[in-house]
């Protein structure tokens, strides 16, 4: 059957995509599958910090497809998860070093490797995020519950379905409960009624995600982060497991209201 290649998009820069690949890496490669990551940012590398791999760095996406390295070479093996891997972006070219049809060919050819190919789409709607798009299986929208976030989400939602990707997923990141009361944030309901995709998951704001972001230990590894307890299972709900919604507000509210937008019944 081969790898299901999943790449996870923003119109936005800076609303956590990084971050959730590298945590969704991590939940699936901790649950025994077999995982590499791409970083799809060509000139811009930052995948490799967050997964605290930067050291290891030897070869990058370009020197595969340019031929300067065999695909093994490139993959960078997890210090903690012997199942996960990363391709690095290379921070030296330009972004027209890389065309959709090469990454179609690498991410072939690691189709037969692993279990899943999780690839970091730069933000906005240029050459890199065609480039991260064209080989996908599924692709995941990511968004912060903020208007200018979710604007954007929505013409990246637009291009998606013009080009015949399917409508994607969506993870709504960063989500404050208390701002979402005072009526300061949206709420998760609120962006799934402006954008109409299916949730895949709601990460709540949480500091440990920063503190583990500048140790290169993605939070999905620590037991009693919140948002690595969300990231985990939206692992489990790639893999097609039916898990129920963390109750965000506590108040037993949040999981009814998405089950009603989602059509799934409350667990």
């Amino acid at each position: 059957m081969g790898a299901q290649v999943i790449t996870i998009t923003s119109g936005k820069g800076g609303v956590g995509k990084t971050t959730a690949v590298a945590n969704l890496a991590v939940a699936l490669a901790a649950d025994g599958q077999k995982v590499v990551c791409v970083d799809g940012d060509i000139g811009l590398r930052n995948l490799d910090v967050v997964m605290g791999l930067e050291n290891r760095i030897v070869y990058d996406v370009v020197d595969v497809i340019e031929g300067r390295c065999r695909l093994r070479q490139a993959m960078i093996r997890d210090k903690r998860l012997p199942e996960l891997y990363l391709i690095p972006a290379a921070q030296t070219r330009d972004k027209s070093a890389v065309s959709p049809s090469d990454m179609v060919r690498l991410c072939d050819e690691l189709r037969g490797e692993v279990d899943w190919v999780i690839i970091d789409s730069p933000a906005g709607i240029e050459r890199g995020f065609k480039n991260a798009i064209a080989p996908a299986d599924r692709v995941i929208v990511l968004t912060n519950p903020e208007v200018s976030a979710v604007r954007d989400a929505d013409r990246v939602i637009g291009i998606l379905e013009a080009e015949e990707k399917g409508s994607p997923g969506l993870i709504i990141n960063r989500l404050n409960p208390a701002m979402v009361r005072r009526h300061d944030m949206l709420s998760a309901e609120d962006v799934l009624d402006l954008l109409a995709v299916r949730l895949l998951g709601v990460v709540p704001e949480d500091e440990n995600v920063i503190v583990a972001t500048n140790r290169g230990v993605p939070v999905a590894l620590d037991g009693k982060s919140r948002a690595g307890q969300a990231f985990r299972n939206i692992a489990r709900r790639l893999k097609g497991e039916d898990v129920p919604f963390l109750d965000l507000d506590d108040q037993g509210t949040l999981w009814q209201k998405l089950s009603r937008l989602t059509g799934r019944k409350s667990s």
